[in-house]
């Protein structure tokens, strides 16, 4: 079937940019630019560049002292990507193959952190006068993202939007 083969292209490419820039970006940031040294950097008035060690997953949620923590987000992190990659697979529509991509990578970079640093590496900060967003990274970029483009295809999905189109 050609959008099976399509919908994998589309979910492998987007895993390896996500893995891949997330990971580049990091290195970047803690090895050439040496962030640790340098923080604060004010990017604009509503952002800045400040290393944080994130032990937990989003928002610093399950919080993981010790090894025997981090290597169990290790795992639960593998399997839910082994999850997403079976799911991939079986994709047939190219955007939802790019959600899971995107989702794949960005799991793979913070697991590649996990491995290596005992921790995630995030460094955007977000803010506007008090309101205060967390500190996050590009992995988490493509979590998001993926996340979104899953429930465009959830509400809207291709049959309705391919319905409603203009002629």
């Amino acid at each position: 079937m050609p959008g099976v083969v399509s919908a994998r292209k589309v979910g492998v490419a987007a895993a390896v940019a996500a893995l891949a820039i997330d990971q580049a970006s990091k290195l970047w940031l803690l090895r050439v630019f040496d962030l640790p040294e340098r923080q604060p950097v004010r990017l604009a008035p509503v952002l800045d560049l400040v290393l944080a060690w994130n032990r937990g997953i989003s928002y610093s949620l399950f919080w993981a002292e010790g090894e025997g923590g981090r290597w169990l987000l290790v795992g639960a992190t593998l399997a839910a990507t082994a999850l997403l990659g079976a799911w991939l697979w079986r994709a047939h529509s190219p955007l939802i193959g790019l959600a899971l991509g995107l989702l794949i990578g960005g799991a793979l970079g913070n697991v590649v952190d996990r491995v290596a640093y005992g921790a995630v590496a995030d460094f955007v900060y977000f803010h506007v006068g008090n309101f205060r967003w967390y500190i996050f990274n590009g992995a988490d970029c493509a979590i998001v993202v993926g996340v979104a483009l899953l429930l465009v295809e959830l509400i809207w999905p291709r049959t309705v939007v391919r319905a409603h189109k203009m002629p």
